[in-house]
């Protein structure tokens, strides 16, 4: 499904022609998930899934301004293929969310689908950025804010950085990274 869905998009993505492409019927795949949508919140998720265990293996005991730093690096870098993880293409799996996060979540059905916890793992991401925020500054008004713009914001000067490179300053040359970085260290006076 990864593969097909950044070959084709999301919305040209169906599970007839995932069906056909694995050599399975399109019925079998209805028995994991209920429509393209779900299985698209399963991805979103997996994929924070491995960005909080990044963030805990490689924020370990470090100062808090290191911590925030290293974060913040690790929730706007480009990924680079993880062979931990064999069966899934990381790389791939980041320009789909970088392409597709905002549909996981932009739907009427949004706040259900948060009352059942689908976004639990995006929501702990936000908030140990928070923490990490308030940590080095406790009278920062924003933290969540701030928390949810790093990420949000790095993904779309990710896809700015591809498809609108006039209206973004991000380029081979500086990354989202080197701009969040920069936003975080003059918003809290560091």
């Amino acid at each position: 499904s990864i593969i097909l869905i950044n070959d084709i998009g999301f919305e040209s993505f169906n599970f007839k022609k995932l069906g056909t492409l694995i050599g399975s019927n399109e019925s079998s795949i209805y028995r994991y998930f209920e429509s393209k949508h779900k299985l698209l919140l399963y991805l979103s998720s997996w994929y924070w899934a491995w960005i909080e265990y990044q963030l805990v293996i490689e924020t370990y005991n470090l100062s808090p301004s290191e911590k925030l730093q290293k974060a913040i690096e690790i929730v706007t870098r480009t990924t680079k293929q993880d062979s931990n993880f064999s069966h899934i293409n990381e790389v791939v799996l980041n320009k789909i969310i970088v392409n597709e996060n905002s549909k996981s979540f932009l739907t009427k059905e949004v706040d259900q689908e948060n009352k059942d916890g689908y976004f639990v793992i995006y929501k702990r991401i936000v908030h140990r950025l928070r923490d990490m925020i308030s940590a080095i500054n406790p009278e920062y008004k924003f933290p969540s804010s701030l928390a949810s713009t790093i990420i949000e914001g790095s993904l779309h000067q990710h896809f700015l950085k591809d498809h609108f490179t006039s209206i973004t300053d991000c380029n081979e040359g500086t990354t989202p990274t080197d701009f969040m970085k920069n936003l975080v260290t003059k918003t809290l006076n560091l």
